[in-house]
């Protein structure tokens, strides 16, 4: 018998599958991690599938070493799933294998944990009358059956203990113990479903795709749980995605007061022993509900019976960094191999797919109602110019500060919203116009005053602060637009007895942080929150009265198609946060631009009359959903190197072009935005088509890409960020 087997060494020349004789006396199934001989290395690679003969020279196939565990550790659906993303995505199969098993078992780094406890063995009392020591712990012993060993040492001392052992007086048993993610502890409600809420879980059902549009409040958590519930009845398993890992613990321990242990998360801040842990829980069935981050859709389950995307619009669910994919088809590929249906939820779908559903390529459920009946929080608009005007040039708006002030008179908490960390966003001297900027990134700075730093958020790079200009020696040192640590600053001198916290990057990169911050926030009255987009989903506290929104303009104008839609998303998410409960809520919305159309639909929730308006402004500037984007990046650190190959990739694109001329709209190469990053020069190629033959095209275009040797190259379809 043959192997195919797929090498563990992510590199462009082993992107291929080698063919290796199995040996009689080992026993291997497809899926299995083995030891092969490759050149004059022993490597790991993974068996993607076995057949009896082989389509090279038999006598000079080499055999298989072994097999390294006592189970397969990739299942036949994602070896299914691997040959699909690889396909869709132009993913070396190396790159894809390393998303589906963790590097905690890959590299071998982390082994199960056990704790050890001491029991009572054959002993003999009357040869201890002098160990008065020993003889305790036998009495110790008699009374509890078994003890943990270290409480025994720091009792009663290693020498002793070690004495018993060595006598076989007591014997030492394991136990293996896991690593949980600490969560935090919640009842269940028993809640009983409204009409909406019912109507939604009747409805989804079956093998299709569902775009469950709820606005704020309406309770989709709710109809989430009842479709996984439905999904356990049938002995089936159920994965959740959620978008940011703030929210993966809430939700967790929401999801476990209802499901007990049956539950398991997953997400990149678990430790490595906690990720070890979680992923033999699900692989081995142990648990039959995920939950967690972008990631977790790889999660091993079997016979899957629902798959929810929460929030589905967040651009979290797409990666970015090597492998790129989309998280979204991924879970279309996992519910079609199922027979299970895909869940969409959120209060402001993307463009793309509330079009797919207006199509009837998806299933529309609405939920346009709020689960306690209670209307929508009234959003103001403030138009910051008339404060200007008014000889008001600080952060916040007269209109701000007086709800602000209402808040903490009524003993209720607030939120302040503004997607920007740090203090300010640059140093800029007056005198010459020098920006700060890091010296491997092509981007400025930003000032953190609690480190007195400057600080890259692209590499994570730290600088000292500009006192003087180094070009032209001038100490007059301008800050740029305001971010999380200013506004923090600013707040804590206007109330001073009010506990303002701060959640973004900065504040949470400890283990646990989240919780610890929500938690902090729940429990005191009055308080502030100051937050990034984390703080804008998922999250539900009673006594939030008001929002407000620093400088809503931040997202609008930025150079993508989808700057406006963005910007709606964010506001209707972050208003949603206030008013969730008895108390009436309201949102202030501090912008420069109040007569923006995004703001008269956001004021009025009105998220269709915002698609229509967007939708059509995409049709008539052939933008998606109505054609195709391709992104071509290029990155190497000498940029000479990065120009030669991406001109000679150019060139070949160029007689595609001329073979689809109807259909490519737009090609161009250019220098990406952001021109360096990590000290990697980035070119890219920007092509643009009709959605008529577009995957035909687009795998014409991929191969165009394959003759780079040198620069690391990133082919996107319909990038989430194009800078």
């Amino acid at each position: 018998m043959f192997a195919s087997v797929i090498i563990d060494q992510d590199v462009k020349a082993l992107n291929k599958v080698f063919e290796y004789l199995v040996p009689p006396h080992i026993d291997i199934n497809v899926g299995a991690r083995v030891s092969v001989p490759f050149g004059q290395r022993i490597l790991q690679g993974f068996v993607i599938a076995l057949k009896e003969n082989c389509d090279y020279d038999a006598s000079k196939i080499k055999k298989i070493y072994g097999v390294m565990d006592d189970f397969s550790l990739i299942k036949p659906e994602h070896i299914k799933l691997m040959q699909y993303m690889c396909d869709e995505f132009h993913l070396r199969q190396t790159s894809v294998l390393r998303l589906l098993v963790p590097s905690e078992i890959r590299e071998g780094k982390v082994k199960d944990l056990f704790e050890k406890y001491a029991v009572l063995a054959d002993y003999d009392e009357q040869s201890l009358s002098r160990a008065k020591k020993q003889l305790q712990i036998i009495q110790k012993l008699q009374q509890e059956g078994r003890v943990l060993l270290s409480q025994l040492k720091s009792q009663f001392g290693d020498s002793a203990v070690k004495s018993l052992i060595d006598k076989n007086f007591i014997a030492i048993q394991k136990q293996k113990i896991n690593r949980a993610p600490t969560l935090i502890d919640r009842d269940d409600k028993n809640v009983v479903l409204n009409a909406q809420q019912l109507h939604a879980v009747k409805t989804i059902k079956g093998d299709k795709t569902f775009l469950l549009h709820g606005v704020t409040g309406s309770g989709k958590t709710e109809v989430y749980m009842h479709l996984i519930s439905q999904a356990l009845q049938d002995g089936k398993s159920a994965i959740m995605l959620v978008p940011e890992i703030s929210l993966t613990p809430q939700v967790v321990s929401i999801f476990r007061a209802r499901f007990g242990e049956k539950i398991a998360l997953l997400h990149s801040s678990l430790s490595a022993g906690e990720r070890f842990d979680e992923w033999r829980r699900i692989f081995s069935g142990e648990a039959q509900v995920v939950v967690g981050a972008r990631s977790a859709i790889f999660a091993p389950c079997e016979n899957v019976g629902v798959i929810i995307i929460d929030e589905e619009h967040e651009q979290s669910y797409i990666s970015e960094a090597n492998p790129r994919y989309n998280s979204q088809l991924v879970a279309q590929f996992r519910a079609r191999y199922n027979h299970c249906p895909l869940v969409l939820g959120s209060a402001t779908p993307s463009i793309d797919d509330y079009q797919r559903a207006s199509q009837g390529e998806i299933e529309l459920v609405e939920m346009p109602l709020r689960a306690n009946g209670k209307p929508l929080p009234r959003i103001q608009i403030i138009d910051m110019m008339n404060e200007l005007r008014s000889g008001n040039g600080g952060i916040f708006s007269t209109q701000l500060l007086s709800d602000l002030a209402k808040v903490v008179n009524d003993k209720k908490q607030a939120m302040i919203f503004i997607n920007r960390r740090g203090y300010s966003s640059f140093m800029m001297c007056r005198e010459c116009g020098y920006v700060a900027k890091c010296n491997d990134c092509d981007v400025s700075l930003v000032y953190h005053r609690e480190d007195n730093r400057l600080k890259c958020h692209y590499c994570g790079k730290q600088y000292k602060v500009l006192d003087v200009c180094p070009n032209c020696g001038s100490d007059r040192i301008k800050q740029g637009a305001v971010g999380t640590e200013k506004i923090v600053s600013e707040l804590k001198a206007i109330f001073k007895d009010v506990k303002i916290l701060r959640m973004d990057n900065d504040t949470t990169s400890k283990k646990n942080a989240h919780q610890k911050l929500l938690q902090e926030f729940a429990s005191t009255k009055p308080a502030i929150l100051v937050g990034t987009q984390m703080i804008a989903k998922g999250h539900d506290f009673e006594d939030v009265t008001l929002v407000g929104i620093v400088d809503a303009d931040q997202s609008l104008y930025r150079a993508d198609y989808r700057s406006t839609e963005r910007c709606f998303q964010l506001i209707t998410q972050v208003s949603g946060r206030a008013g969730r409960s008895e108390s009436e809520g309201k949102v202030d919305l501090q912008t420069y631009s109040p007569r923006h159309y995004v703001y008269k639909f956001a004021a009025n929730y009105d998220y269709k009359g915002f698609f229509r308006k967007e939708s059509n402004i995409r049709k008539t500037a052939a933008f998606p959903p109505f054609s195709k984007i391709i992104r071509i990046l290029f990155c190497h650190s000498d940029e000479n190197v990065v120009k030669d190959e991406l001109k000679s990739c150019y060139n070949k694109l160029l007689k595609v072009r001329e073979q689809h001329f109807d259909d490519i709209i737009y090609m161009d190469a250019m220098k990406s935005p952001i021109k360096r990053i990590k000290n990697l020069f980035r070119y890219q190629v920007i092509i643009r088509m009709r959605l008529e033959n577009s995957k035909q095209i687009e795998d014409q275009i991929y191969a165009c890409t394959l003759d780079a040797p040198k620069s690391s190259v990133f082919f996107e379809v319909n990038p989430e960020n194009m800078s």
